[in-house]
Order: structure tokens, then sequence, then C-alpha cells
């Protein structure tokens, strides 16, 4: 693609585009192979996520919480609990103090269901990764933080 474009605009900078262009399809094909186990369980990723984001904090989270935790929307996370909820994978308890907030937290079945899932995602992402050495590894990882930051904290100054 960055030969095509090279040929016929000879003038352009097209080497954001090879790493841009290499990190969305890195983050399709791995999107797509670690997605397998979740769906032999019958969850999609914005659900899993929902789920993890409960099982890593370790405590009930409201869907404010919850949808700042998984970068979703409040409509999204209403959807998913009550998907989740109707499969008995997480509760919603009313808050005591005001009924118009709700916490929910993982049921057992739910705390069960991520920790079986989790250890095959992070087989799968040791497999993929087992092609850089360690301190490839890590020099990866510091360069996508650096590049993450920027973008979060940054993405709306980047625009032209």
């Amino acid at each position: 693609m960055v030969r095509q474009w090279q040929a016929v605009r000879p003038d352009l900078d097209t080497g954001p585009m090879e790493i841009i262009g290499r990190v969305n399809r890195c983050a399709a094909l791995l999107q797509q192979a670690e997605d397998a186990p979740l769906r032999r369980v019958g969850l999609s990723r914005p659900e899993f996520d929902l789920l993890g984001a409960l099982r890593r904090t370790g405590h009930e989270l409201t869907p404010g919480e919850l949808a700042r935790e998984t970068f979703s929307s409040g409509a999204a996370v209403t959807k998913r609990v009550k998907q989740l909820t109707e499969r008995g994978l997480v509760e919603r308890r009313v808050d005591t103090r005001d009924r118009r907030v709700a916490h929910v937290r993982l049921t057992d079945a739910g705390r069960d269901l991520v920790d079986g899932v989790l250890p095959e995602q992070l087989a799968y992402e040791r497999a993929v990764l087992s092609a850089l050495d360690g301190t490839r590894q890590g020099e990866l990882a510091d360069l996508l933080g650096d590049l993450l930051s920027r973008l979060e904290g940054h993405m709306r100054t980047l625009t032209i």
C-alpha cells in the first residue's frame, strides 16, 4: 500500500501510514483471535470488558463507573448490564440512599466465567508476543504507552 502511494504521490511522506496502518492491522488480527474464547462462552468483547472491570476492581460499580472503566457510553452499559443480568452473570442493586443509583456486581457465575476465560486469553497473548524477546516486548509496551498517552491526553488538539 505504501509503495503504491509513493508511486502515485511521491511528494507525500507516507511514514505515518506505515506505523498507523500496522497498528490498526495488528489490532484487527489480535481482536479476531482473542475474541474466540469469548464467542465459545457466548460473550461479546464489550460484555467481557464489563465483566472484567467488575472482576479486576473487586467490588461493585455504578453504571457510570463501568462506562468510564470500559470506555463505553452510558446507554451501552445499561444494555449490557441488562443482558448480563438476564444471563445471571451480574446483579443490580439499588442504592439505599438514592434509588436513582444502581450498583452492579458479579455473581459467582460471572466471576467463574471471567476466571475461566482470562487464562486462555493470556496464553494466546503470550504466544503472540513470544516472537519478541523480553527487552523488545518492554520497548514496544513503552512506545505504545507513549502513543496512547498522547492520544488520550491530546486528541482534541491533534485535529487539523
